[in-house]
């Protein structure tokens, strides 16, 4: 959804963005194109690999960027240890949430039962717990929890169940391991979607704890904004995307964000032919309350 975003942000020469979730900088390259002369943009992500690969795509654009390392509800601290104050920092921010397509399909990332790998799923590699740690040590309770809460999987306790017998036997170290396990629980019998698919998901958020990262990152949005500045989530399934809504409906009514005319929007049949994951995609937008270039 590219252009729906780049309508939604609007960047202009002069202005300072934020892509908090750079990826490979798809985005962040467009972007960037667009704040010549005088502008800036900041890149964050919590790859490492992720950020030295968007910085070769940035460098053949042009224009001031510099690349940040860490969580997007980490963005005040950042900038304070770069002696910028977050407080009106960005007339613009994105956050393109979930795994990258890098990440999904290099198998030794873990992210994905399509191909077999480690069982991983850590966004940054330079933390502790890999799924297979958490997996591992977790009770069988929280991981049914888990599951449930975060894959909406109503064969959750089943699938908790069959994870604490397998893992008595073996540790469950590799995605295929997990997978398997899993689809001879719970049979495709036609279905489309693997009947791991949930269960992935729902480990790989409670590993990067993406929801509460999430939460903090949007309950600090209008210390970050200037008067007039566009925020930008995609997100891509129902939990992330229930609570932007949420916590964007809750700003607006309380006076500290404005709706955005392009504040909601679906992926074109177009895009979801040409990109299938997209398909699940869900665009919101909310502006900054106050006149642009004011000081309140």
């Amino acid at each position: 959804m590219l252009e729906e975003t780049l309508r939604c942000l609007a960047p202009r020469p002069g202005e300072t963005m934020l892509d908090g979730t750079l990826g490979l900088g798809g985005h962040a390259a467009e972007i960037l194109s667009r704040l010549s002369p005088g502008g800036e943009l900041m890149g964050l992500d919590r790859d490492p690999e992720a950020l030295a690969l968007a910085a070769k795509r940035l460098d053949g654009v042009g224009g001031a960027y510099r690349l940040l390392h860490g969580t997007f509800d980490r963005v005040g601290e950042l900038l304070k240890e770069l002696e910028i104050s977050s407080d009106g920092a960005f007339d613009g921010l994105l956050l393109d949430l979930g795994v990258s397509s890098m990440q999904l399909d290099r198998a030794e990332r873990g992210f994905s039962f399509r191909n077999d790998g480690p069982l991983d799923m850590r966004m940054d590699r330079g933390e502790e717990e890999s799924a297979a740690s958490w997996l591992a040590q977790a009770p069988v309770e929280e991981i049914a929890r888990v599951i449930r809460r975060y894959g909406e999987e109503p064969q959750a306790g089943k699938i908790a169940r069959a994870i604490d017998r397998g893992r008595r036997e073996q540790p469950i170290t590799t995605t295929a391991e997990l997978s398997s396990l899993i689809e001879e629980l719970v049979p495709r019998r036609g279905k489309k979607i693997h009947p791991a698919t949930k269960t992935f998901q729902a480990i790989r958020i409670a590993v990067n704890r993406e929801l509460d990262c999430l939460r903090d990152a949007l309950e600090k949005l209008d210390r970050y904004m200037k008067p007039g500045g566009r925020v930008v989530v995609l997100s891509y399934h129902s939990l992330e995307d229930r609570l932007v809504k949420t916590v964007f409906r809750d700003r607006v009514r309380e006076g500290l964000f404005i709706s955005h005319p392009d504040g909601l929007q679906r992926p074109t049949q177009t895009e979801v032919q040409s990109n299938p994951r997209s398909r699940s995609a869900r665009l919101r937008a909310v502006v900054r309350a106050g006149e642009a270039g004011s000081s309140t």
